[in-house]
């Protein structure tokens, strides 16, 4: 428990729990791709799963310390191949790392759903990297273990312990050169609305350095019903510090069960080399830290004296306290989503009635890039817009007698951009194909500005609506920066932007925008952006089915959605 720790500024930042963070958004329950997949006919036939991981008695790669286990997760597709769908964070110096990262998907009973588990030993050199970013191929394997999915959920406890491999060895062999085993802890997750915040602090903790202060950090665990511990979240490092303050920590009602479920808050002394020292715990429910919080006063930490039935704690004088509790309902109420979309018919995309066009329009009716993008994401985010009608633009192209536009109605009008439904869109945007000469360069700069100032006419008026502009693009812009500056200011409104990469170009400046893969951005005047609020996905990598491509589109769309909801300090109603 003592070594959960991101891979992070060296293991001292938070992991889950956390504004950013809250409630796994990357693979998180996504009530819109409920809704595709119900209109799909999957009604009734899945489930959605959380999985934990844990390791024991990894392979110790390193000479100095122990091996810095990352674990990876991969879907194995029909033709053998392997589609990477995590990754956790880096546990450092630990050959039994419980990971706090956890990764959400459906569970479909009538499927056949092979997964694939891989952990890595994360050289020293990359520990301040985004675990999203690491080159796999740059750090030694440590072993892999397959099984499905129906072979976790089916066990009495929902919990697998799998033997580690290398290669295509059996279970003897492996047990035989000792590779380590993975255990793999599934939870059906229950949609909550309610999210509990939380800020905690600590009094009089006990040293636990010779010469310094401790460093303190707080991991929050729970006990699921057939008694394994699985951690949720753990808070940053606090520096030289007996009487830490930590920033605030989200919990979802879904991650415990109930507020009468008891939680396990461990407080630790951070040691880089991973055998971080216990200072004292507590137990204790969400309504009790609520009660401790409305009283004012703390309780105290204690530590086990002894084990087995008649195990005793030793109360210390070191305190919890709980300096604010508020209880959030994550839904938007008379909130509404307000559709934009925007497809690029730039000259870089090829003369749209040859075939080798990313604009190309078969004539048997198979929809191109740009049509499928338009259609999968629209027919999810249309649930979600009361009119039905969307603005739709055009940029990097000359309209009829007209300069090459940045930002024009795909209708042809001059006077308005909406048109009717998704059908409205395909039907403007294949009209636009034959009224439009394709020209250059590519602008992303105009359409941004042209749906951030929608959002902040809307949110001058005071109505509460949220803004999401999709765009289809090969990838190639001329104005990075200034697109960044768009971005920075957008950021303050109510608006995310969805991103599709079609075809193969290099699609590095998207990664850039997608600031979730770096630093958040930065405008030319030095100002960073509030919030993340693009999503980018290559249709390249999601070829797997219509599922993969709007669960990845949309994967952080409630989380940002939530975010910007505290930024501006708005109460959900009901």
């Amino acid at each position: 428990m003592g070594n959960c720790c991101s891979d992070v500024a060296g293991g001292q930042t938070a992991v889950g729990g956390t504004g950013i963070n809250q409630g796994n958004p990357t693979n998180a329950p996504n009530e819109a791709v409920d809704a595709f997949l119900k209109s799909r006919g999957y009604q009734g036939l899945y489930s959605q799963i959380e999985l934990s991981l844990s390791a024991t008695s990894l392979r110790d790669r390193d000479v100095l310390s122990k091996s810095d286990p990352m674990a990876v997760l991969y879907s194995k597709e029909k033709d053998g191949s392997l589609k990477e769908l995590s990754r956790t964070e880096v546990v450092l110096n630990s050959l039994n790392p419980k990971w706090i990262t956890k990764y959400t998907m459906g569970y479909y009973f009538e499927t056949v759903q092979n997964l694939v588990f891989r952990v890595y030993d994360i050289d020293t050199q990359f520990h301040n990297q985004d675990a999203k970013m690491l080159k796999l191929e740059e750090q030694d394997f440590l072993g892999e273990a397959c099984c499905t999915l129906a072979q976790i959920v089916t066990k009495s406890n929902r919990s697998l312990t799998l033997d580690l491999v290398c290669g295509g060895q059996s279970s003897v062999q492996a047990q035989a050169q000792k590779f380590g085993k993975l255990t793999v802890f599934a939870e059906e997750s229950i949609s909550s609305k309610t999210t509990v915040e939380l800020r905690l602090r600590c009094s009089e903790l006990e040293s636990k350095d010779l010469f310094s202060k401790s460093d303190p950090f707080l991991v929050v665990s729970k006990t699921t019903e057939s008694g394994i511990v699985v951690p949720i979240c753990k808070t940053e490092v606090i520096k030289n510090d007996h009487s830490p303050n930590w920033k605030p920590v989200f919990l979802n009602i879904q991650q415990i069960g109930s507020k009468e479920n008891p939680l396990i808050i461990e407080c630790y002394d951070f040691n880089s080399n991973g055998n971080h020292s216990l200072i004292g715990k507590i137990q204790k429910s969400l309504l009790d830290l609520e009660k401790l919080h409305s009283a004012g006063i703390g309780a105290n930490l204690f530590i086990p004296t002894a084990m087995g039935p008649k195990q005793e704690n030793k109360v210390l004088k070191s305190q919890l306290f709980v300096e604010s509790y508020s209880e959030k309902i994550q839904v938007v109420g008379p909130c509404l989503s307000e559709f934009r979309t925007c497809g690029t018919t730039e000259a870089s995309n090829g003369n749209p009635r040859l075939p080798d066009s990313l604009h190309y329009i078969d004539p048997s009716g198979r929809p191109n890039a740009y049509q499928r993008g338009i259609l999968d994401v629209g027919e999810v985010l249309q649930f979600y817009d009361t009119d039905k009608r969307f603005p739709a633009w055009g940029f990097g192209a000359r309209p009829i007698d007209g300069p090459v536009s940045h930002c024009f109605n795909l209708n042809g009008s001059s006077t308005y951009c909406e048109v009717e439904g998704i059908q409205g869109i395909m039907m403007a945007y294949m009209s636009a194909l034959h009224n439009v000469s394709l020209a250059g360069p590519t602008l992303f700069g105009p359409v941004i500005t042209s749906a951030a100032h929608i959002a902040s006419q809307s949110l001058t008026n005071n109505e509460r609506k949220y803004f999401i502009l999709l765009i289809i693009t090969d990838g190639v812009i001329t104005d990075l920066q200034e697109t960044k500056d768009a971005l920075v200011q957008a950021a303050d409104l109510p608006l995310s932007i969805l991103i599709v990469g079609v075809g193969g170009a290099d699609f590095k400046e998207m990664e850039i925008l997608d600031a979730d893969k770096g630093e958040r951005l930065e405008s030319t005047t030095g100002r960073v952006a509030v919030r993340d609020i693009v999503q980018f996905v290559p249709l390249r990598d999601v070829q797997n089915g219509d599922v993969s491509v709007v669960q990845s589109l949309l994967a952080e769309l409630p989380s940002q959605l939530l975010e910007y909801m505290r930024f501006r300090k708005i109460q959900p109603t009901l």
